[in-house]
């Protein structure tokens, strides 16, 4: 069975008042083995849509490519922006050696509620998934039951994206559960009401597009 170790430290500057929060990379980061078109940072996968997404709202010129060129652009967007990525999981075991999130077992949760508490401007979590089997939203309801922790997730907004909110040391957090930046994702964007009407609307209208309109909102 494959030992899926996450292979970034979570990366949080200190002016840092988001928090991006995922789950793994794909196992091939762990391995090294890079594709082209990849970055070796968090959410460098080219298979993934973040950085394309939060490229296109900011005008960043990004390279997408294997090179420490790539990883400063991305690091430097994150200082300025006051945005820190640390993702959920710490390490899983695999069966399957692939991305999927549901083939994730014998599951590591990193300690979210300790590292909120040594950052204590951070303000927002903008999980990359919802709440479904092994997504973000879903792990970081799984850490505070395994840390016996008393906080409730209070519902904002249940519309997509979802938001909730939560007290820690007298801390107002809030959490939004964003659409995953990630192919598998197109299908359920594609199902919802909101996005037939802005398709019908104009037919060039795509699932990047519907990222990109709900991400603005929260980056």
């Amino acid at each position: 069975m494959f030992h899926h170790t996450h292979p970034y430290e979570p990366y949080i500057p200190e002016n840092a008042t988001k928090l991006i929060v995922g789950t793994l990379p794909p196992p091939r980061f762990t391995k090294g083995q890079f594709k082209e078109g990849d970055v070796d940072f968090c959410y460098g996968s080219r298979d993934g849509l973040l950085w394309i997404v939060l490229d296109t709202i900011f005008e960043l010129d990004l390279k997408f490519e294997t090179s420490q060129e790539a990883i400063r652009q991305r690091k430097n967007f994150l200082k300025q922006r006051g945005i820190g990525i640390c993702d959920m999981v710490e390490s899983s075991r695999r069966e399957k050696v692939d991305a999927s999130d549901l083939g994730m077992q014998e599951v590591e949760l990193r300690n979210m509620i300790g590292i909120l508490k040594e950052n204590p401007k951070i303000e927002t979590l903008l999980f990359t998934g919802g709440n479904s089997k092994n997504g973000p939203e879903y792990f970081f309801r799984r850490h505070l039951k395994k840390i016996g922790s008393d906080i409730r997730l209070k519902v904002i907004s249940n519309e997509v994206p979802r938001v909730h909110q939560f007290i820690l040391d007298g801390r107002l957090i809030k959490t939004v559960s964003l659409t995953a930046p990630s192919g598998s994702a197109n299908r359920a964007i594609g199902s919802m009401e909101l996005y037939k009407q802005l398709k019908q609307k104009d037919k060039a209208f795509n699932t990047i597009d519907f990222r990109v309109m709900q991400y603005k909102e929260w980056f």
